[in-house]
């Protein structure tokens, strides 16, 4: 079963301290330091490491649907097909640490909806799946086990992926709200937790419920780096500007009126006022204290930002002027359906978008594109990369197509979905809200399709070489920098081993999948580019070890030495 421990505490000593003031050093201090709690269940031992063994797949490119915006030639929209956890691995040669914001729907484990991973201990997918990953004891996993095992994997490698000034926001309710948290705390470090955000979904309670009706769903936020992410302010509505009004006809436009006086000890916020019309106000409401001095008071009052009232006779307030505001407002925890959308809304926009009559053929559980755009509104700017790795109906993808047509974003959308109607529901969605349906305007825009496709590494850990070329290129400069393939800023075509050049390293990937290669003097001869130093993979080496050394050269044997992430 999945239960919280605090660690045993003898085995997590406190540190011990000696105390000046006891000088004869007979007694030692003793202080305890804060055990945070962690999160244990059956197959965690199983799970803690095995994104490292995740084969790495590449993407293999169905097709491309709509015009491309000229700015993202080398960054299209991608929806890929497959296993959610062999997708993110296959995304890392092109997206480490490069997406700003990940937004994940996972399932909530409620014991009664349709996942691959769920309670239904003879699905045959979740036998193979947690046999292979946890082995005999995925015999005893409870369904919050089955739902833990899931996720860690997926959830260490979005990690990877998020940029270091990037939040991931992820969809629960309280199912495995209390699990997610823990789980998360240790992955992005609890100092990483920003909020919890409450939506309001339900714009009609359900008055069938046992005990309640459950309104509201969660949305946990971790930033990777919380020192350096900050939110960016929404903007302001209407609403909140036609507060503002000008009864007094000042010349420098609407205001709102701001309370004098406040709860908060001002040891400057006791004096008296008389008002307009020479009646003496002692002083602030019993318990409070006038905001701001008598000296600052008397300018706010020369400059007329303190208002009177109609008759000049009432408790005075300050004036705060809508040109002088601030310009968002800063996010708030708690999101309306009337804002954001509810459940009920985001079934009947798929199905507007979709042009069904029912929504039960469709996708159970959508989540509004408005709630969407919210958190991109929040978390990114108009050239950022949005992931999805649970994409269910697509709905990320609509709110960012939105955005961009909204303020001439460039933002790209990642989905990955899983299941079969990745083609069906999912890319179609995204084709309809490009082209536009019903009487919705398209957004524009454009998306490649890809397959999860072969492993790069066989079984037996040699090079699937029926793989095109450049896919194991990719993945062998990847390895090496770190870096995309497609930013290589040094590439020339003076051999077709070449790779590029990066912080005065040349990298060479000598390899014919039907010969075996050498690395010998007459392919050293063949070597133009000038650098400091040579990284060159090759099947072998006739070149002496010491030679190499003193040319800068290393040697690389393919496929040993060729590293896995």
């Amino acid at each position: 079963m999945a239960v919280p421990q605090t660690g045993n505490y003898e085995q997590r000593r406190p540190p011990v301290f000696f105390c000046p003031l006891l000088s004869l050093g007979a007694f030692t201090c003793i202080i305890p330091t804060l055990i945070m709690p962690t999160l244990t269940w059956i197959g965690k031992d199983k799970v803690v490491n095995h994104h490292h063994d995740v084969p790495f797949r590449v993407l293999d490119q169905q097709y491309t649907y709509g015009q491309a915006d000229s700015r993202a030639t080398d960054r299209p929209n991608r929806i890929i097909h497959g296993d959610n956890l062999e997708a993110l691995k296959a995304l890392l040669p092109y997206y480490e640490g490069r997406i700003k914001c990940i937004y994940i729907d996972p399932p909530y484990n409620t014991g009664n909806e349709n996942w691959v991973y769920n309670d239904n201990v003879s699905d045959p997918k979740l036998k193979r799946w947690l046999g292979k990953v946890v082995g005999k004891e995925s015999e005893d996993l409870s369904r919050h086990d089955k739902w833990l095992c899931m996720m860690y994997p997926r959830l260490q490698l979005l990690h990877r992926l998020l940029a270091d000034d990037g939040a991931i926001f992820v969809s629960i309710d309280d199912n495995e709200q209390a699990s997610l948290k823990l789980m998360m705390d240790e992955i992005w470090g609890d100092r990483n937790f920003i909020t919890t955000i409450i939506w309001h979904k339900m714009d009609s309670p359900k008055n069938t419920a046992i005990h309640f009706s459950e309104d509201h769903d969660y949305i946990a936020v971790y930033a990777k780096d919380s020192t350096i992410w900050r939110p960016k302010k929404l903007p302001r509505t209407d609403a909140m500007n036609a507060r503002y009004k000008n009864p007094d006809n000042d010349p420098r436009g609407p205001w709102l009126l701001s309370d004098l006086a406040a709860r908060n000890f001002y040891s400057l916020g006791q004096y008296p006022i008389t008002t307009k019309i020479g009646r003496i106000i002692q002083g602030p409401p019993a318990g409070s204290y006038w905001r701001i001095s008598r000296e600052k008071f008397d300018q706010l009052d020369k400059d007329n930002r303190i208002y009177w009232g109609k008759n000049g006779d009432n408790r005075p307030g300050v004036k705060r002027f809508l040109t002088e505001v601030q310009d968002g407002v800063v996010p708030q925890t708690l999101w309306h359906w009337k804002d954001v959308g509810s459940t009920r809304n985001s079934k009947q926009e798929l199905s507007k978008v979709m042009s069904a009559t029912s929504n039960e053929d469709l996708f159970i559980t959508p989540k509004p594109s408005l709630l969407i755009e919210r958190i991109l509104q929040i978390a990114t700017g108009p050239n950022d990369i949005i992931l999805d790795s649970f994409a269910g109906s697509g709905t990320t993808a609509h709110a960012v197509l939105n955005l961009n047509k909204q303020d001439a974003g460039n933002r790209q959308f990642i989905l990955v979905e899983m299941e079969d109607y990745a083609e069906t529901i999912t890319a179609e969605r995204v084709r309809r809200v490009i082209d536009g349906y019903g009487d919705k305007e398209g957004t524009g825009g454009s998306f490649t399709y890809y397959e999860l496709g072969p492993a790069l590494f066989t079984d037996d850990g040699q090079l699937n070489e029926a793989l095109p070329p450049d896919r194991i290129r990719e993945y062998i400069w990847y390895s090496e920098t770190r870096t995309p393939f497609s930013e290589c800023p040094f590439i020339v075509t003076e051999s077709p081993h070449f790779l590029g050049k990066l912080y005065e390293t040349a990298y060479y990937f000598y390899f014919e999948p039907d010969d075996l290669t050498t690395l010998d003097y007459d392919f050293l001869s063949t070597i133009q580019t000038v650098a400091e130093q040579y990284v060159i993979y090759a099947d072998n080496c006739l070149v002496g070890r010491e030679w190499l050394q003193q040319r800068h050269i290393i040697f690389k044997k393919i496929p040993r030495d060729i590293s896995r992430f």
